[in-house]
């Protein structure tokens, strides 16, 4: 059967959710069939198709002690297709192991392809997902299982987008940690007298460094602190919350496209050296109501530092995720790596950690390596 949008491909948990007489599904011989009108219809009475509805039903539709079914049937059944069920990739399992020195196969993107119809590593990807025709189950599956490439994969067919999705690791440091630096300034100049806001004179600090003194310093240090520690909290939160959101994800493909675009690339090509950090427009949007909620909640001057030392270690993070991947590193580094690289290869659902399991272990979502 020729897979177009209109066919969707399913799972075997998306047709074992429809088993009643308002939603009976059934699979046969690889397809998916939404039998429902067909129910009261049945000649051997809505008993015995729902007896196995949600399941798979060739063998008991070859079963002649039960009934074995004509060719006239199977034709029939025909007019009830909706879809197929999909061939599984199995990368991800529970036995995997970490090697100190992982370097994963490259992916055939052609038999991949052809094998799991999922996405195509050949031609940009982001069409494909606005375009999906599997349903949220089968993209979950498929996304969690990683596929490797020496080159990344087009996301967009025209050069001046797909640029803009690619972030080379050392971007991250360059663009924010003279931003963090900026804002600490500003929060020791602001313990002292009010200044004109970032937008208006953002240099302004680097002028007025001889007037800082050590006690503005004792003020803005604890807020630093806070921020580094208030980042910790939204590196798990958000890892747990945003980009693993699948359970309540809708199943439309905008939504799957958009669950793509902010994380599920990155579990379906995990070492991609030039999307393992945020593009800085990314995390731009991410961080504003975060920012915005700082200043709202705090004087400007505590603001300012909190934020600093929330940028500070978002620096650290994204630095560090990438050396987990693409490095080799000292004894507590590794041990990080080893845990990173389970959540993908071994338990997704686990282990959201990066910098440190400290907040694994108090909401009890240590993955054990």
């Amino acid at each position: 059967m020729a897979v177009t949008k209109r066919v969707r491909i399913y799972t075997e948990e998306d047709v074992a959710n429809h088993k009643s007489a308002k939603s009976c599904w059934i699979t046969c011989r690889g397809k998916v069939y939404d039998v429902t009108g067909f129910v009261p219809d049945h000649p051997g009475g809505d008993d015995l198709i729902l007896a196995h509805a949600g399941t798979d039903v060739e063998s008991i539709m070859k079963d002649g002690d039960s009934h074995d079914h004509s060719d006239s049937a199977y034709d029939m059944l025909e007019e009830y297709v909706i879809g197929r069920l999909g061939t599984e990739a199995t990368v991800v399992r529970d036995d995997w192991e970490a090697p100190d020195d992982f370097h994963p196969e490259d992916t055939n993107s052609a038999e991949d392809f052809e094998k799991t119809q999922f996405l195509d590593l050949r031609t940009p990807l982001l069409q494909q997902m606005w375009q999906a025709n599997f349903s949220k189950s089968y993209y979950l599956k498929q996304v969690h299982q990683p596929r490797h490439l020496q080159e990344s994969a087009r996301l967009f067919a025209y050069d001046i987008f797909e640029v803009c999705t690619r972030t080379v690791w050392y971007a991250v440091p360059l663009i924010w940690l003279p931003i963090a630096a900026n804002l600490f300034l500003r929060s020791m100049l602001q313990f002292n007298a009010p200044i004109p806001t970032f937008l208006s004179d953002p240099l302004l600090p680097l002028s007025l460094t001889s007037t800082v003194t050590l006690d503005v310093f004792a003020k803005t240090l604890p807020c630093f602190f806070l921020g580094n520690f208030i980042w910790t909290i939204l590196e798990y939160g958000m890892h747990r919350f945003l980009f693993h959101i699948d359970e309540f994800l809708p199943d439309h493909s905008a939504f799957l496209t958009l669950h793509f675009l902010l994380h599920g690339i990155h579990h379906y090509m995990p070492m991609d050296r030039l999307r393992l950090v945020m593009p800085p427009v990314m995390f731009g949007i991410l961080q504003a109501p975060f920012t915005r909620l700082a200043y709202i909640l705090f004087p400007t001057p505590v603001a300012n530092g909190i934020i600093a030392g929330s940028f500070t270690f978002y620096v650290l993070y994204d630095c560090m995720h990438y050396a987990l991947h693409h490095t080799k590193l000292p004894a507590y580094l590794r041990d990080m790596k080893k845990y990173h690289l389970a959540h993908h290869y071994k338990n997704f659902e686990l282990g959201f950690g990066v910098t440190s399991k400290i907040w694994d272990y108090v909401f009890k979502t240590v993955l054990p390596v």
